[in-house]
């Protein structure tokens, strides 16, 4: 029997996050007070809802500290597992890190899908996690109504030369390493089983070389594109970093079928949450409302953003000073 994972679950991928808003909301509690006695200093936590946890635990070593796992973004088992895994060692990637453990997050509908099937999610990040040089060891699994798969991950940083999403500054490029339109493919996939190599290869390819030029060229704030879409976490950098983000929507790279997707009608309920979250802070300029969903699209293991130029990579905006009237996105 041929299962479709993708119709086990309400929503796929990094599309079936809280919505950005919300989660705001619940974790604003959690910022803030006292720091606990014992080892380490955290450097990087909540504040500005960065992609990792970063705690200094010597002079020139910090341990960097995630977690990802979401519902089927494919149907394949293997390949779900994979985009999964490299989805969880992205954050640590985010942050100029590079990842030592990984512990296997899996939740299971054993009842209703075969652990085999399971049994190759885990088998695809594990591979993933192979090609990072991470170790796999272990994890956690609970017995699930829908199938969610993911990774706890834990790597080191240089504390001196860390990617945050709170060092941008004015007259700085940004630079992304990744096409957008994951999210309008996976929506179409999930609907009528069409499979889409290039977003399959988008979302399985390791941020690692992405951020190791970004180091090279001492960039000090990036962030990785993922469910909030480009417009929701590059929203976060620039409020963050008290600036104003002005995106080039020419210059930005989409996967092939991205637009076909979207005028399709393939637009997830996480997407048009992402536009309305930032509509508030956003200048559109000119730029046609389905133009806007695209650079909302939700990714799932999407590529970095970085303020800052990379050899290779496509430069679709900069950073300019803050706008008195509190817009951190402007469209052109």
């Amino acid at each position: 029997m041929t299962y479709r994972l993708t119709q086990y679950a309400h929503g796929g991928g990094c599309a079936c996050k809280i919505p950005p808003g919300e989660l705001e909301s619940v974790v604003a509690g959690l910022v803030g007070g006292t720091p606990p006695d014992g080892p380490g200093e955290l450097l990087v936590g909540l504040d500005d809802g960065d992609d990792a946890a970063v705690v200094r635990i010597n002079g020139d070593t910090a341990v960097v500290a995630t977690a990802d796992f979401f519902t089927p973004v494919l149907d394949d088992a293997y390949d779900w597992g994979r985009v999964a895994a490299a989805n969880a060692l992205s954050d640590v990637y985010a942050m100029g890190g590079t990842p030592l453990v990984a512990v296997n997050l899996l939740g299971w509908p054993r009842d209703v899908l075969p652990m085999e099937l399971a049994a190759q999610a885990l088998a695809g990040g594990l591979d993933v996690a192979r090609e990072a040089g991470c170790h796999v060891a272990g994890g956690h699994s609970v017995d699930d109504p829908e199938p969610k798969y993911g990774m706890a991950v834990t790597g080191i940083a240089d504390p001196a030369k860390l990617l945050r999403n709170d060092r941008g500054a004015a007259g700085m490029p940004l630079t992304l390493t990744k096409p957008l339109g994951i999210g309008v493919l996976n929506s179409r996939h999930k609907q009528t089983g069409e499979v889409f190599p290039e977003a399959v290869t988008a979302m399985t390819t390791l941020n690692r070389d992405a951020s190791a030029a970004a180091l090279k060229a001492g960039a000090v704030c990036a962030t990785d594109v993922t469910g909030f879409g480009l417009l929701g976490h590059l929203h976060k950098m620039a409020r963050a970093s008290r600036v104003t983000a002005r995106v080039d929507a020419a210059a930005v790279p989409y996967l092939a079928g991205a637009r076909d997707a979207l005028a399709a009608g393939y637009v997830s309920g996480g997407s048009k949450r992402n536009l309305d979250w930032v509509r508030p802070h956003l200048d559109p300029g000119s730029i046609s409302e389905d133009d806007l969903l695209l650079l909302a699209d939700a990714q799932t293991s999407g590529g970095l953003l970085v303020a800052g130029e990379l050899p290779g990579y496509p430069v679709i905006g900069e950073l300019l000073p803050p706008r008195p009237d509190g817009v951190t996105l402007e469209v052109r």
